[in-house]
């Protein structure tokens, strides 16, 4: 793809906005424990970036368990997560001032996240953010999920930008897949303990942390 102007960005909520994915990844594999799957802890990583009920049909799908309920069982994740995150949720490293700067910028700012309304009122007001975003989409109640490219388009028709004229800020493989199917420039900020992964060569641009958004954006705006 040949890269356009920016005239707006995206970002993905969990693990670019605040530091939930370890929590998720706590709740998803001690709610699965509890239903008899043998998976590790590691294995919750295979799910990253998936709707909370992409989740649960997941694990079912490979270790079937009796009266399944995939809305108790994700009901059951989510709740996890958002106690969490109202107790002791804490913003990723430069959000604050990564949104000050797109802001000053005047780029248009959006949220495009697989995570539910819940969860999404949770970060937000927890981190007092809000106010940045533009457009604040959540696949909760669409067909798909990431790493289909709805929830991105979405926002992206909601920001009245191009999808070219977009960048997306992810952290999993299956957000940067869904940015890619929507057309998007990509950027990965992958876990500290997962940036030297092979497969984050999928984005077009890599970075550490959100402090190292302008130096990359200056002179794409």
């Amino acid at each position: 793809m040949t890269s356009s102007r920016l005239m707006a960005i995206i970002f993905d909520m969990d693990g670019i906005l605040i530091d939930s994915e370890p929590t998720w990844q706590k709740a998803e594999y001690q709610t699965m424990r509890d239903l008899g799957l043998a998976i590790s802890f590691d294995d919750t990583l295979q799910t990253t970036g998936l709707r909370i009920d992409q989740v649960v049909s997941y694990w079912y799908q490979r270790f079937p368990w009796d009266d399944y309920d995939n809305r108790e069982v994700a009901k059951n994740i989510v709740d996890q997560v958002v106690s969490y995150i109202l107790k002791e949720g804490a913003a990723m490293n430069g959000v604050v001032s990564a949104l000050n700067y797109c802001q000053q910028k005047k780029l248009r700012i959006g949220l495009a996240t697989s995570s539910s309304h819940a969860i999404v009122d949770a970060v937000l007001n927890k981190l007092d953010i809000r106010h940045y975003f533009n457009s604040i989409q959540s696949a909760e109640h669409l067909a798909y999920g990431k790493p289909h490219p709805e929830v991105y388009l979405n926002c992206a028709m909601e920001l009245g930008i191009a999808p070219t004229e977009c960048i997306a800020v992810e952290d999993s493989f299956n957000g940067l897949v869904a940015a890619r199917a929507a057309n998007m420039q990509t950027l990965a900020i992958p876990a500290q303990d997962q940036q030297l992964e092979s497969k984050w060569i999928i984005a077009h641009h890599q970075l550490q942390d959100l402090t190292q958004l302008h130096e990359y954006l200056d002179g794409k705006i």
